[in-house]
């Protein structure tokens, strides 16, 4: 008998992990500066970047220097429905933003294309078309 807990797991990481402003127009896309491999590494590798989720509180993830991603959502209660912490690793494939967790999204890897908003701020498109927004903190 399964108590429907992965099902919720997985639906709730996705909730967290799209923001509300998902609704992002082409222009607005087309208006913001693509991220590089080289800034990618500059701008984000070493730091701790806080995604913004639907009810207005922010997941962080540590990307390492030594190839290392992890992130906590205890402080947004995910310990209650899901593992609230994983790790994994990362990496660059071209001008993308690569990822890998053990356990979460059942350790399938993920790309994302990364756009400045702003000078810590990002827009994110995963290579599923999910959407969101981030803030660059600090060095970890």
């Amino acid at each position: 008998m399964t108590t429907g807990k992965p099902k919720l797991t997985l639906k709730l990481i996705a909730a967290l992990l799209v923001s509300s402003a998902a609704g992002l127009a082409p222009s607005a896309q087309a208006a913001e500066e693509a991220y590089s491999a080289s800034e990618i590494q500059k701008m984000i590798i070493g730091k701790r970047v806080y995604l913004a989720t639907p009810l207005g509180g922010e997941f962080p993830l540590n990307y390492r220097k030594s190839g290392v991603v992890d992130g906590s959502g205890e402080a947004i209660g995910l310990g209650r429905f899901a593992k609230p912490n994983d790790s994994g690793k990362w990496w660059i494939n071209g001008d993308r933003l690569c990822q890998q967790f053990k356990t979460w999204y059942k350790g399938a890897p993920m790309c994302f294309e990364l756009y400045k908003t702003g000078s810590n701020t990002l827009r994110w498109i995963r290579d599923n078309g999910q959407k969101g927004t981030a803030r660059i903190g600090e060095n970890i």
